[in-house]
């Protein structure tokens, strides 16, 4: 586990510190144990002690990149404990084995997920090829080949060297990390992906298995890497990720402190429903690249849904971009409403905005991400912050229909807007979203 603030002051001084055992110490080493300062900026710390230092308290899971992301760093097992660092990734699931059909098929559907929710792009992220012994090396090749084009990141799966070196070629800088290294090959797979600087991914039997193996590439030199606990058995799946979270970060063991692969394809079984199903469970314990056979765009708008819950801090409210957001082919002559800028009031909103079919130009004002009612008790969503939203967006010049149409919790704010705005028509509307539809459809401006 990490140290502590007195830990790393009784190491340091032992051997480095010229100004042993003083207050200036002592608040650096507490700094550093919170994390708000680095052991480098130590300038009486000689190379040795920062190493062994440096290792000593760094997190318990380790953090690697797959591309431009970054997976693991976890310090916690429960996001109520403190925020989640780094989030999950989705991938894909293709195999040599299958027919071009089907993979042509699994590519285009998984391509089509792609687009913004909260400043995010949501799109999957891995594709993940299997190259299998009973296929031959050209066809292995010819697969992560098809699979590199698409421009997403590969996590390529091999047999054995021949077919690994085959797909590894084919696929050049899209692959970033090499699996299947086991008891029986990890010498040969583990100077593959150092020779490509490639994260090897480790797949046992079981646990115990792998931890042999891992102590093995450790003691080779190699900690960039990641652990398969799909397992045979969803029940195994779930435990393995589990154990291998808890032994890293509860009982201190390095040695399991790396982040997880689970392949959802191969436990699912063909089923979509169960593999939804096991995608969200995984997401949330812990996989930290969830692979399925493909993902549909309505599967990806509850998942990634939730993977942004989950991963994002909860002492930060969830915002949306503050400005005009037209609904239903809205333009100039159609009527307003205004709002704030929590991502939860945006998305229930504007779907029954939507729903109404009414064409309505929808104002989000900057509240701090805050509900309608708890942003007007902190004086974020008023009057005047409404005014300064129509002088910052121009508001007054650009829309010919002048009704705006107020949320009825902040009914009160009806006269003090009805003086900010002239010649604005300040309508109440409704208490609760479900009721704009019938309100809308009703609504003469």
């Amino acid at each position: 586990m990490a140290l502590k603030g007195l830990d790393i002051f009784k190491l340091s001084p032992k051997t480095n510190c010229k100004d042993c055992g003083c207050p200036t110490c002592m608040a650096f080493s507490m700094k550093v144990a919170r994390g708000a300062m680095t052991l480098d900026k130590c300038p009486h710390m000689s190379p040795e002690s920062l190493a062994k230092l440096s290792s000593a308290t760094e997190p318990p899971m380790k953090t690697i990149s797959i591309g431009e992301h970054k997976l693991g760093g976890e310090t916690v097992m429960l996001r109520h404990e403190k925020t989640l660092v780094n989030r999950n990734l989705y991938g894909a699931f293709l195999c040599a084995n299958m027919p071009d059909e089907e993979i042509d098929k699994r590519i285009a559907e998984s391509m089509a997920v792609d687009y913004e929710r909260i400043g995010e792009r949501m799109i999957v992220e891995v594709l993940y090829v299997n190259a299998p012994a009973e296929q031959s090396p050209e066809r292995c090749a010819e697969v992560a080949k098809k699979a590199a084009e698409t421009g997403r990141d590969l996590v390529i799966e091999a047999a054995d060297e021949e077919r690994a070196k085959a797909a590894l070629a084919s696929a050049g800088a899209a692959a970033k990390v090499l699996a299947g290294a086991n008891a029986a090959n990890w010498e040969v797979f583990n100077a593959l992906a150092t020779a490509k600087k490639l994260v090897l991914g480790v797949k046992a039997a079981n646990l115990s298995e792998a931890h042999d193996i891992i102590e093995k590439l450790e003691a080779a030199g190699n900690k960039n890497l990641i652990v398969d606990v799909t397992g045979g058995s969803i029940k195994e799946a779930f435990a393995n990720a589990m154990q291998l979270r808890r032994a890293a970060l509860k009982d201190g063991d390095r040695s399991f402190g790396y982040p997880s692969i689970v392949n959802t394809a191969r436990l699912a079984r063909g089923d979509r429903h169960m593999q939804a199903a096991l995608a969200s469970l995984f997401t949330l314990r812990y996989g930290s690249i969830v692979v399925l056979d493909s993902m549909s765009y309505a599967e990806a708008l509850p998942l990634y849904g939730l993977r942004q819950n989950i991963f994002t801090d909860p002492q930060k409210p969830m915002k949306v971009e503050p400005g005009v957001y037209p609904l239903n082919g809205a333009d100039e002559n159609s009527p307003c409403c205004v709002t704030v800028d929590f991502a939860l009031t945006y998305f229930v909103v504007s779907g029954e905005l939507e729903r109404s079919g009414v064409p309505i130009n929808m104002f989000i004002t900057d509240a701090g991400g805050y509900s309608v009612l708890t942003s007007w008790a902190a004086g974020k969503f008023s009057a005047g912050s409404i005014e300064k939203f129509f002088k910052d967006f121009d508001i007054d010049s650009k829309y010919k229909n002048k009704t705006l149409i107020l949320p009825g919790k902040v009914a009160v704010l009806k006269g003090e807007l009805e003086a900010r705005l002239p010649g604005w028509n300040i309508v109440v509307g409704t208490t609760e979203a479900i009721q704009l539809v019938r309100f809308l459809r009703d609504f003469k401006s």
